[in-house]
């Protein structure tokens, strides 16, 4: 059985940014480290609570490379626990390779897996 993802992507089912990463995974070293989950949404398209343990937000996926060391710090720091460490990424249409690359060298080294949690499309 292969070992858990050190990181997971969820996002809204049926939103732009689930067709994207559908067709353009994250690049990870271990092809089982990222794992893309959809989740069930609201009548606004507003991706419903799940468990974890939130440490950081951002309001969108560009910013995670602009706090890289902030991430890096608080999943590192986070302790030992059951549940996930929760990075919330407050809306977004798209993940780019820049942005997920910090976010995937921060859970690598994390005590608990990390769930990375898309709320909503970006309002354009």
């Amino acid at each position: 059985m292969p070992d858990d993802p050190t990181l997971i992507i969820q996002v809204p089912r049926g939103s732009a940014i689930e067709r994207q990463l559908s067709e353009h995974r994250p690049p990870s070293p271990n092809e089982d480290d990222v794992l893309v989950q959809t989740g069930p949404t609201d009548g606004q398209g507003v991706l419903e609570a799940m468990a974890g343990e939130a440490v950081l937000t951002v309001p969108a996926p560009g910013e995670l490379g602009r706090h890289a060391e902030e991430l890096r710090r608080v999943l590192v720091r986070a302790g030992s626990g059951t549940a996930p460490l929760v990075v919330i990424i407050q809306a977004g249409e798209e993940l780019l390779e820049e942005d997920a690359a910090p976010l995937a060298a921060a859970a690598r080294r994390a005590p608990r897996t990390v769930i990375a949690r898309v709320i909503r499309p970006s309002e354009r």
